[in-house]
């Protein structure tokens, strides 16, 4: 079982459960779930193109274009729709690595609702996290979303005093120079699991990893 920057950085599969039809990749920064206006690299697209797996996968979620990480994939619609109803119960035990600005605390639980554009309305939202490192001005999170609302790491953070680095939509309130920064979003999706202990992960890119 298992862009802001230069595209290098390529989709890859890391991991599958063939007979339940669950494949998980890894998706860059920079490329988009789906296919979409302005952007020209979207992972559909590329399994679409691939003479490796399947034309008839499908994502069963969504990642932010600026974030990396772990997006399961299906060919059958009912596999689909199945994990997909996992996420909208908030079933699926996720964990993201984010580089934030400022010093955390060393642990803490965001509850902040957030409004949904869609619904017209504040829905509540959770967040956990531990910090794991400090660097000067900014702290390595481990966070756990146990909610899914859209760009939720990112609105939580900053929504407290801590953007994530390199995040243009939801900049922190004062800036500062980042040593190293990599020139895209410092989040990424590290591990998910899904009930019956089926368990994927993702390690750092090294456009992460090296900073």
């Amino acid at each position: 079982m298992g862009s802001e920057q230069a595209h290098e950085d390529v989709p890859r599969l890391i991991g599958a459960v063939e007979e339940a039809e669950i494949w998980a990749f890894y998706k860059p920064s920079g490329w988009a779930t789906h296919p979409a206006q302005g952007s020209p690299l979207d992972l559909v697209t590329w399994l679409e193109e691939s003479d490796e797996y399947s034309s008839e996968l499908r994502p069963m979620h969504r990642l932010d274009k600026g974030t990396s990480g772990i997006l399961l994939c299906s060919p059958d619609a009912e596999v689909r729709g199945a994990i997909g109803r996992y996420f909208a119960a908030n079933e699926v035990s996720k964990t993201y690595r984010a580089l934030v600005f400022g010093v955390t605390h060393k642990s803490g639980t965001i509850k902040r609702k957030l409004t949904d554009a869609r619904r017209k309305k504040k829905l509540a939202a959770v967040t956990k996290y531990v910090r794991d490192e400090t660097f000067g001005c900014a702290s390595l999170v481990t966070a756990h979303p146990l909610t899914g609302r859209k760009h939720q790491i990112r609105r939580h953070f900053q929504g407290i005093g801590h953007a994530v680095v390199g995040d243009r939509l939801y900049p922190p309130r004062r800036f500062t120079k980042i040593p190293g920064f990599p020139g895209r979003l410092w989040l990424h999706a590290e591990r998910l699991e899904l009930p019956g202990e089926v368990v994927f992960s993702c390690e750092l890119p090294d456009a992460l990893a090296k900073h």
